[in-house]
């Protein structure tokens, strides 16, 4: 177990987030992927197996280079705390309250035409999913398996964001990719979930999420959505428009329809919680 360096890595996160003066490790890991596909794509399972197996390679005899060199605490902590992303996930979402335009950085769906309730929900769910992602998810591997456990998620689920899209270009060559992410993320999903149900002191919570989560299309982040829908007592999913197209999504959630900005900052109140609980 590793929880003084995940600790570290938590409030050194919290409080500096990320440092504009390095090269994030996860432009890096990025950096590998788009020179992969750009020299060796193929239209293939096998292919992009090769990718996800190459830099899985390289991500842990960096870390093993590493944490053979450094072993002080502290220092694996400050490393660690790239591969979380609290403090840029809190400040990218409470900008929306001012700033509602800046959702089309933060999701995928389209936004030209989205009503004030729509952006405020878009944010919530987004926060949600991240929590998960860029939270939670690095903080269980990197106290089961230490900097290389955080690191190799990040790997994994930076190959997700890239190339694991069911279109025409990466159906084949990110299908193991974004297979490998469902696993990762299988019980930190839960553990969002049930995290935030505690939190927010609210087991109905935790309880409709695992009712609620599987009918989402991935099997992972329906759970935190809808824990979080329930904690603040918002509906959310719902059909969205994706590219000029609108795709049928099921709700999560409960009661208001109608979403409002406090109903960001009241989702934004997990964060001094979850401080809270893990610091204490």
């Amino acid at each position: 177990m590793f929880l003084e360096v995940a600790l570290i890595a938590y409030i050194v996160d919290y409080i500096f987030g990320e440092f504009p003066f390095i090269r994030h490790p996860v432009v890096i890991m990025g950096g590998y992927i788009k020179f992969f596909e750009k020299y060796f794509y193929k239209d293939s399972v096998l292919r992009g197996f090769t990718l996800t197996l190459s830099l899985i390679t390289i991500v842990l005899l960096c870390c093993s280079v590493l944490t053979y060199f450094v072993t002080n605490n502290i220092i694996l902590g400050i490393i660690a705390s790239t591969a979380i992303s609290s403090k840029m996930l809190y400040t990218s979402v409470k900008e929306i309250i001012q700033q509602p335009e800046k959702i089309k950085f933060l999701v995928s769906r389209d936004t030209e035409s989205l009503s004030e309730s729509d952006i405020n929900k878009a944010a919530i769910e987004t926060y949600a999913e991240n929590l998960s992602d860029g939270v939670i998810a690095p903080m269980c591997y990197l106290i089961c398996f230490g900097i290389t456990g955080a690191f190799v998620y990040k790997a994994v689920n930076t190959l997700d964001s890239m190339v694991g899209y069911r279109n025409e270009r990466y159906e084949k060559f990110g299908k193991f990719a974004a297979k490998l992410d469902d696993v990762l993320n299988f019980i930190p999903a839960r553990i969002t979930a049930f995290l935030i149900a505690l939190l927010f002191f609210n087991w109905k919570a935790f309880r409709l999420a695992s009712f609620q989560g599987p009918k989402h299309d991935s099997p992972n982040a329906g759970y935190p959505i809808a824990a979080m829908g329930v904690a603040i007592e918002v509906k959310l999913g719902g059909d969205t428009s994706y590219f000029g197209k609108i795709k049928k999504k099921p709700v999560f959630g409960c009661k208001k329809d109608k979403i409002s900005k406090d109903d960001i900052i009241k989702a934004l109140t997990f964060q001094p919680r979850l401080n809270l609980f893990i610091i204490t």
